[in-house]
């Protein structure tokens, strides 16, 4: 062998490439010897994996010798085949290979480990090709090359200026995390929507991660049991769709024994307790929900595509995202918690206000509904339609200052009755104004008898000057007062109503919120959920009569 480190094959070991192998072990003792005596001695205090692939022995042994003097962990493989397989089980910050070997040269790795997209920096030493070789080799991803004959401290330039590297990306990925964190952070502070808070969390571990699948539980505490609330898919549409089953007592476990969950390939798998057909799991994280020291559920990403690797970094980063998670998660179920009793306590509000009277009985609740429904068919922001849906329930609040007598008289009010009765959107905007978290749904009730033209009361507002809440309150109230009995008529039908509607629209009421109305009407009645209500007592001809001399009254 000419030299160790050579192109050849035969010859002599040529001193001037390389220390001899003697050499290499007495002074791997003599460091040793110093380290003993206290001697300080540089080893890294998280040691970067290095792994060496090389077909002749003496060089592996080299290298590895060397490369661990530096203080690196090293391991050492014969060819290309062995490379890949170690770089499946274990994480590497760098890999020297040489090019030419039996079953799988370093190019073929190479190849290998960019379609994988392993997180490694390579460097390929050949001794047989040209320069042109090396560069070919850098062209395919290769982060340096070492042409053969060399000695050791060029290689360990080498490797030390490479990691140096990879430090500098790794700070600026943990920078990025930081960031990512942080923004999270600031719009999880933005929401208490509990739905909108799952998705951020979901959204932004799948976007960090470069998972394929992130799947968000909770631990519902009547049942006991997990439930998945939220699952996300970066998969392909030819690939495995099918839901990936968790083995939550072998996670749970984990989480116990406080044990991270981070794991490769077939070591992956025990978390599973079935995957979709033509699934691989090549890595998966598992992380805790935790609130005041209690799971509350847990955070799951996946990965399908082969020699994908989630990292340890990834896996800490995911743990303060959780903890992020949990305190939003807590709070928003809270505030779901403090809506539902409000809504309650409203729904029982507006029902003892109608319990005295049979023909309004229920007319809030369906208002409610209808409001809801013009809503959401506009497009509006969930917290914008459950502001609408509160104030559709509470819309009537002041008619508890306007005498009984009125409110059931089967006549035509008075000019005097009628005056009084005009009253209560102000008796409204009075009662609530002064209860803080209710002052966004004032202006609705105190507007909900505006009209379109301005010939409505209080103010007389018109067009675009009405609130856009007192405008669907006008349109929702005004078709169930019209399909419902009242004092001084019979409930009309649907079609009539939906006609005076058309009639009125851009009049009495907004034409766009009257199509909104009409076609998401349209959708209810296609699929059977439209309640009908026709009084067989009333012609067609008197409906149509009370509905034009009707709808200025309607909701009234």
């Amino acid at each position: 062998m000419q030299d160790i480190l050579g192109s050849s094959r035969s010859g002599p070991l040529r001193k001037a490439a390389i220390y001899p192998l003697n050499k290499l072990k007495s002074c791997a003792i003599s460091q040793l010897n110093k380290r003993e005596r206290g001697v300080e001695y540089s080893f890294h205090e998280e040691s970067q994996r290095v792994l060496v692939v090389d077909d002749e022995k003496v060089i592996r042994e080299i290298l590895s010798d060397f490369l661990s003097l530096e203080g690196y962990l090293v391991r050492a493989v014969e060819n290309g085949e062995e490379a890949l397989n170690e770089l499946e089980q274990r994480s590497y910050n760098l890999v020297i290979t040489d090019l030419k070997m039996p079953k799988m040269g370093g190019l073929e790795l190479l190849e290998r480990i960019n379609e994988r997209r392993l997180s490694v920096l390579t460097v390929i030493m050949t001794g047989f090709g040209t320069v042109e070789t090396a560069i070919e080799a850098m062209k395919k991803g290769a982060y340096d090359y070492i042409l053969k004959p060399f000695k050791v401290e060029e290689v360990i330039h080498i490797v030390k200026r490479g990691l140096e590297k990879q430090r500098l990306q790794q700070e600026n990925i943990q920078l990025r995390e930081a960031l990512s964190i942080y923004t999270m952070s600031e719009a999880l502070t933005r929401t208490l929507s509990l739905d909108r808070v799952l998705e951020i969390i979901v959204e932004t571990s799948i976007k960090e991660t470069q998972a394929d699948v992130a799947s968000l539980l909770l631990l519902d505490e009547d049942t006991k049991q997990f439930e998945t609330k939220l699952r996300r898919s970066n998969l392909p549409q030819n690939g495995p769709q099918e839901l990936e089953q968790y083995d939550l007592i072998e996670i749970l476990e984990h989480y116990r024994e406080d044990r991270p969950v981070l794991y490769h390939g077939s070591r992956a798998r025990r978390f599973f307790s079935s995957i979709p057909e033509g699934g691989h799991i090549s890595s998966f994280i598992s992380v805790p929900l935790k609130v005041r020291l209690k799971i509350i559920g847990m955070l799951n990403v996946c990965s399908f595509t082969t020699g994908r690797k989630f990292s340890e970094g990834q896996r800490k980063m995911l743990s303060i995202l959780a903890d992020r998670a949990s305190s939003a998660i807590d709070n928003a179920r809270l505030f779901e918690n403090l809506q539902n009793t409000f809504r309650q306590t409203i729904q029982s509000f507006a029902r003892a206000m109608e319990a005295n009277d049979k023909y309004t009985h229920g007319h809030s609740d369906r208002v409610a509904q209808y409001a809801k429904m013009i809503a959401e068919g506009m497009g509006l922001p969930p917290d914008h339609v459950e502001r609408v849906y509160t104030a559709a329930l509470m819309h009537d609040i002041g008619k508890i200052g306007i005498p009984l007598d009125s409110l059931k008289k089967p006549q035509k009010l008075t000019l005097e009755e009628y005056e009084i009765f005009k009253e209560h959107p102000d008796k409204g905007r009075r009662i609530l104004e002064p209860i803080e978290f209710l002052k966004d749904i004032v202006p609705a009730i105190y507007h909900h008898h505006e009209q379109y033209d301005g010939s409505g009361y209080p103010l007389g507002l018109k067009g675009e000057e009405i609130p856009l809440e007192a405008r669907i309150l006008a349109v929702a109230d005004t078709y169930d007062a019209m399909t419902s009995d009242r004092p001084y008529r019979a409930a009309l039908s649907h079609e009539i109503a939906i006609a005076e509607l058309r009639r009125c629209a851009g009049t009495q009421f907004d034409p766009r919120i009257v199509g909104v109305f009409i076609m998401e009407m349209e959708k209810r009645r296609r699929n059977g959920r439209l309640p009908v209500k026709l009084d067989e007592r009333t012609s067609p001809g008197k409906q149509v009569q009370d509905a034009q001399a009707g709808s200025q009254q309607a909701g009234d």
